[in-house]
């Protein structure tokens, strides 16, 4: 098949696919006479590895890692479960954040309850002292407790 419709069958980008076969990830195909690019199965395939690792959110990095290991069916998966413990350690990270995150902007939202002007906006009344560098309502000790 050609790029167009492995792109098309995997529901992935033209040049996305030229990315991973200049990145090594995916197997460079044979050319026909015309030099067209001739995609097999084994070619859709790991690109549909590549795409269900990467909507996992798992780095290139560690999808080559993945794809060296799945060349070795008959060893020890370990080195699959750190790298997935890993993953699953920084998406906990990522989450603590947004928790934070979110702690913050409510608080920061509790500045306006109500519409005022803009002049009397609470939020950027917050805002603008955090930029003066004044103590800020969205960042005060504690708030990543509550």
């Amino acid at each position: 098949m050609k790029i167009g419709e492995l792109a098309k069958s995997t529901g992935c980008d033209v040049e996305t696919i030229r990315y991973y076969e200049r990145s090594g990830l995916l197997e460079p195909p044979q050319r026909d006479a015309s030099g067209y690019r001739r995609y097999q199965a084994r070619h859709q395939e790991r690109l549909q590895f590549i795409r269900h690792c990467r909507s996992l959110q798992i780095g290139l990095a560690d999808i080559r890692v993945l794809l060296e290991l799945k060349r070795h069916p008959d060893s020890g998966c370990q080195r699959i479960n750190e790298l997935l413990d890993h993953h699953l350690a920084q998406t906990r990270e990522r989450i603590a954040a947004l928790r934070t995150l979110e702690q913050q902007l409510t608080a920061l939202r509790h500045q306006c309850e109500r519409p005022h002007s803009v002049q009397e906006c609470g939020i950027l009344h917050a805002l603008n002292e955090a930029a003066e560098g004044h103590a800020c309502v969205c960042h005060r000790a504690g708030i990543a407790d509550d």
